[in-house]
C-alpha cells in the first residue's frame, strides 16, 4: 500500500487524511508529520513515504530541496507537493489549482486583487489571481517580504486605502486580523480553514478555505496516485 503524508508545523486538524480516505475508499495511508524543523520532516519523508504534501512553514524549503519543478512551482517559488522521480524529487504547487477552483466556483470575475500575507500560500494566490486577469497588490507585516512576490506591495496600514474586488487572505488562523483591511464590498477567500478568522466578517461574499483545500487535494491526489479521486465522496467528507 502506498503511503502519503503532510509535513509542516503545526499540522493537527488537517483534513488531508479524511479527504484521501474518502477519495479512494481507504486504499491509501495518509499521515500527519509534525516537525519543527524542515530537515527532520524531509528525512521522515525520504525513508517512509511515497509522496508528501507540504504546508507552512516549509513550502519554500521544499522548493529549494527538489530536483525538478513543475511550471506552477517554478513560477511561485513554493512547493506544496513532492513525489520521488527517477533521478531525484519532483516538486509541484497545487495550491494554485485550489485558488482557481475556489474562485471560479463563485461564477464571478475580478479586476483588482489584494493578497494579504507573503508566505507560500500568498505566492500561489498571486499566481492564480493573475491567471484570472487581476491586477494584484500584496500587503504584509513586512513590505520588503511582500515586494519579493514581484508585484506592487503596500503596508497593512496603506492597504486600507485600496478598493479591491477580491481579497485572498493567507495569514495563519492564530494570527490577529490586521485592522482596517478593505473587506467591505470584496469577495474574500481565506486560506485557513481550521481556525478561520473572517467567516463572520463584513464582505460581499466569503469563500471558505475548505474550497481551496478541496481543489488542491483533487489535483494533488491525481499526482500521487495516477488515479481520479472520488470528488463527490470528498465533498461529503468536507
Amino acid at each position: 500500500m502506498k503511503k502519503f503524508a503532510l509535513i509542516g508545523h503545526p499540522v493537527a486538524g488537517s483534513l488531508s487524511p479524511v479527504l484521501i480516505k474518502a477519495a479512494y475508499q481507504g486504499r491509501y495511508t495518509y499521515d500527519l508529520v509534525d516537525r519543527e524543523h524542515f530537515e527532520e520532516a524531509w528525512d521522515v519523508f525520504v525513508h517512509e513515504y511515497d509522496g508528501i504534501n507540504v504546508t507552512a512553514p516549509f513550502k519554500q524549503d521544499a522548493f529549494a530541496k527538489v530536483d525538478f519543478l513543475d511550471p506552477q512551482a517554478q513560477a511561485t517559488g513554493a512547493v506544496n507537493l513532492v513525489i520521488p522521480r527517477s533521478g531525484g524529487y519532483a516538486g509541484y504547487n497545487t495550491d494554485v489549482d485550489g485558488v482557481l477552483v475556489a474562485l471560479r466556483e463563485t461564477g464571478l470575475s475580478f479586476a483588482d486583487a489584494l493578497v494579504v500575507g507573503n508566505g507560500g500560500a500568498a505566492r500561489a494566490a498571486v499566481y492564480a489571481a493573475r491567471a484570472l486577469g487581476c491586477t494584484v497588490t500584496v500587503c504584509g507585516r513586512s513590505v520588503e517580504k511582500a515586494a519579493a512576490l514581484r508585484c506592487p506591495a503596500v503596508s497593512l496600514e496603506d492597504a486600507s486605502r485600496l478598493h479591491p474586488d477580491l481579497i485572498i487572505y493567507t495569514l495563519p488562523g492564530r494570527a490577529p486580523v490586521p485592522q482596517g483591511l478593505p473587506f467591505s464590498g470584496a469577495v474574500v477567500l481565506e486560506a485557513e480553514y481550521r481556525i478561520p478568522q473572517l467567516s463572520a466578517g463584513d464582505c460581499r461574499l466569503y469563500v471558505s478555505g475548505r474550497r481551496w483545500m478541496l481543489g488542491q487535494a483533487v489535483a494533488g491526489y491525481r499526482l500521487f496516485t495516477g488515479e481520479e479521486p472520488d470528488v463527490q465522496e470528498m465533498l461529503r467528507a468536507l
